[in-house]
């Protein structure tokens, strides 16, 4: 076993190749291309990336954040995804150790990630991750130290559950949707796999989150403008937050509710 100090650096590492695979996710994906073959290729030219141009992070900085074939420019996409996962997984690991806990929450965190960016991109949330993640979060209930199996239903049925009705009641009165199909199986599987609880921390946090960013960018742009912006990420980031402070966070509120 290594020390501390070396296994944090390690997981962070791993985090980061992880990381990797998920930009081939996120760029495949929502094109319908397999992410198993062909291996990564440039974007712009199509020729296939060299091993030792494809290292996390240190690519990106070594070649200026440009192709060495064509020089046509890496998107920011590829080192942010690498950076948060193995960010994500460092924090998750000095959270819960080397734990069955710790594997869990990360294999949802990378689902988080790929959604996030997914829909941040083509505004879409692929039913390849969301749906095969409410059958894993369930089984993680059923077998692992997450939520409990009454928890992980009714966190499924409450979370899709709730989005779809606040997206039907919109839709009724606007007559336009505001809220997609994809955002109802996304709160879902955070059901799933966190329980009901998490529920309405995510709604709670998510809706804060995108008020508060959508009114940014009204006031930057002016003329009160209204802007689509997707839910999926303040729902998977607000997922997240539950992971690391949820629990703190509802228990602080509840005491502080008694004074």
């Amino acid at each position: 076993m290594l020390p501390p100090g070396l296994m944090g650096v390690f997981i962070f590492l791993l985090g980061c190749c992880v990381g990797s695979f998920l930009n081939v996710c996120i760029y495949r994906l929502p094109r319908d291309l397999s992410i198993v073959s062909p291996r990564s290729f440039c974007p712009n030219c199509q020729v296939p990336i060299r091993a030792y141009d494809n290292i996390p992070l240190v690519s990106y900085l070594l070649l200026g954040g440009k192709c060495r074939n064509c020089g046509a420019g890496i998107s920011w996409r590829y080192p942010l995804v690498e950076a948060s996962t193995g960010g994500v997984a460092l924090a998750l690991f000095l959270k819960f150790g080397l734990s069955l806990s710790f594997l869990a929450y990360f294999v949802l965190s990378a689902a988080l990630i790929v959604i996030s960016f997914i829909d941040l991109e083509h505004r879409i949330i692929p039913d390849l991750i969301s749906l095969p993640g409410i059958v894993v979060g369930f089984l993680f209930a059923l077998f692992g130290p997450l939520a409990t199996v009454k928890d992980s239903l009714i966190g499924i049925l409450a979370g899709g559950g709730s989005l779809y009705l606040v997206a039907f009641v919109y839709e009724a009165l606007t007559k336009r949707e505001g809220m997609g199909g994809g955002d109802v199986k996304l709160l879902a599987m955070i059901g799933a796999w966190l329980g009901w609880k998490a529920i309405l921390f995510t709604l709670f946090f998510a809706s804060l989150s995108g008020t508060f960013i959508g009114g940014g960018l009204m006031f930057l742009k002016g003329e009160g403008r209204l802007y689509a912006i997707p839910f999926g990420p303040f729902l998977a980031f607000s997922g997240l937050a539950y992971v690391f402070l949820g629990p703190e966070l509802i228990a602080w509120y509840m005491n502080w509710g008694r004074l």
